[in-house]
């Protein structure tokens, strides 16, 4: 799921930044594209959508950064 669908479906980018700690300008960015989320904070913002939204999700270069995940990624 995009980042932009989770928040869609639940509501305030504001909340959803605080629980990251991030400015909510910034979760914004993310899901609309305009930014590329930080790899450190895929792994942060998959646990805190309860791995609705996972970090392949979140980075076209995901293979390149977690290849252990290749077959995690097939077992969706």
């Amino acid at each position: 799921m995009k980042l932009s669908e989770y928040l869609k479906d639940r509501g305030s980018r504001q909340a959803f930044a605080e629980k990251l700690g991030v400015p909510a300008p910034l979760v914004s960015q993310w899901a609309n594209g305009d930014r590329p989320v930080p790899i450190e904070r895929c792994v942060q913002i998959e646990t805190a959508t309860d791995g609705k939204v996972r970090r392949w999700d979140l980075r076209a270069d995901w293979l390149q950064i977690w290849p252990e995940l290749e077959r995690r990624k097939g077992m969706r």
